[in-house]
């Protein structure tokens, strides 16, 4: 079997079920566990740090791991670095088959810290007539001086291994989304997949194919080539992805309208005019946070020109804004301050000082993220809006997990059987 720690709402499982293998998922989450019965995916609902090795010894082909970056990640606290000593001290004596857990824990500053230990004592279990064949392991850039630590002691064992940060955009993924990666084999030379992408296109050379352009948002989203997708009115009268059907894209607008009974575009073409009617359609078509959260982005029209819209990462100072034309910045949630909004900005100066307001942020879908990590347009996230958002902020895109896992499993990777915007 393919062991999958830390499996998440399926980032790996995802890419595996793609390269056509399956994988068996640990998972505590209720929410992540949820969804991947809705995507099919096997999981064993259990803390990994209590469940014990002996089920999956001797029966081990793969081993993934992506222990969970709360405590290492830019978009936290970060008390990860400041135990950092403890979890190497941890994975030292794990790999010499001493469980010292309990008593590093209570000297963790954040008791998440030592899961990223857990993967050694998976391994040193396992570690039997060749087995596990291959590993690969994922966390945020911070962690790779452990994946180091990792890498020396499965080199002892006979793995060849590589570590190093990678981006998921170089990839093929909308997303500038950097991550400390292992990957480790016993049959195999280590080494890293060959970007199949740049920021800046390249030319056929002598020595092969060039790599294509990052892939964009809009690209991803299927919201054209052009960078200024403008939002639009629909189910019960929020903003959405499409054109701006008033002059003002202000909220005290658009209600305005909406008591007048104004026309409205509907994402399935046609066109709703009471409050009522937009209700009514909203219940029938699943509607959230005012946005018809299954609906593509209707075709643009001559407002486009109007605005150029951008998404940010945060409401932080040093918040990351990306324009459509750009892969988005890495995504994360899990607090209000993390929420990603769509921004516009006057695209022609004149604009700004005399013509319409600028449209206020909205807030971007959990379809929309999810296709911005490469998961299907109808994914089945599980839960309520800020559950589904701390799936898709904490999961591995699939797109670049395969990249990483097709050389393990000996397949050729399809880039284009990862379908994103529908």
């Amino acid at each position: 079997m393919i062991l999958d720690l830390f499996a998440g709402p399926g980032g790996w499982s995802r890419a595996l079920s793609v390269l056509g293998a399956r994988d068996v998922g640990l998972e505590w989450d209720e929410w992540a566990c949820k969804t991947r019965a809705c995507a099919g995916q096997l999981t064993i609902r259990a803390d990994v740090a209590m469940y014990p090795t002996w089920p999956f010894s001797g029966r081990t082909r793969g081993l993934i791991a992506s222990p969970p970056c709360q405590a290492w990640s830019m978009a936290g606290k970060r008390l990860g670095l400041l135990d950092q000593p403890l979890v190497h001290t941890a994975v030292e004596d794990l790999a010499a088959g001493r469980d010292t857990r309990e008593r590093l824990l209570t000297a963790c500053r954040d008791a998440r810290s030592l899961l990223a230990a857990e993967p050694m004592r998976y391994l040193h279990a396992l570690n039997i007539e060749g087995e596990p064949e291959w590993v690969v392991m994922e966390e945020v850039p911070d962690v790779l001086p452990l994946w180091r630590q990792y890498a020396a002691i499965l080199r002892g064992w006979g793995f060849s291994v590589w570590t190093g940060v990678l981006n998921a955009a170089d990839f093929g993924v909308p997303q500038t989304r950097r991550r400390a990666i292992l990957l480790a084999s016993r049959t195999r030379t280590a080494q890293p997949p060959a970007p199949t992408h740049a920021q800046v296109a390249e030319p056929d050379s002598l020595f092969g194919p060039g790599r294509d352009r990052w892939v964009s948002m809009a690209e991803a989203l299927g919201w054209g080539a052009t960078d200024r997708p403008v939002p639009t009115v629909c189910a019960g009268g929020g903003p959405g992805g499409g054109p701006e059907p008033f002059p003002s894209g202000s909220r005290k607008t658009l209600s305005d309208a909406r008591e007048r009974g104004t026309w409205a575009p509907r994402p399935d073409g046609g066109l709703l005019q009471t409050g009522r009617e937009r209700t009514a359609w909203a219940a029938r078509h699943g509607a959230h946070e005012n946005r018809a959260v299954t609906a593509t982005a209707p075709t643009f029209t001559s407002e486009v020109h109007r605005w150029s819209w951008s998404l940010r990462s945060n409401n932080q100072a040093h918040a990351t804004v990306r324009s459509l034309s750009e892969p988005a910045g890495t995504l994360f949630f899990g607090h209000r301050a993390n929420e990603c909004t769509w921004v516009a900005a006057a695209s022609e100066p004149a604009l700004s000082r005399s013509g319409p307001a600028v449209p206020e942020p909205i807030r971007i879908t959990a379809r929309e993220a999810g296709i911005l990590q490469t998961f299907p347009a109808d994914y089945p996230w599980a839960g309520n809006k800020g559950r589904q958002f701390s799936q898709i902020g904490n999961a591995v895109p699939p797109l670049l997990a395969g990249h990483l896992l097709a050389p393990h499993l000996g397949v050729t990777l399809n880039a284009d059987d990862f379908t994103l915007a529908a």
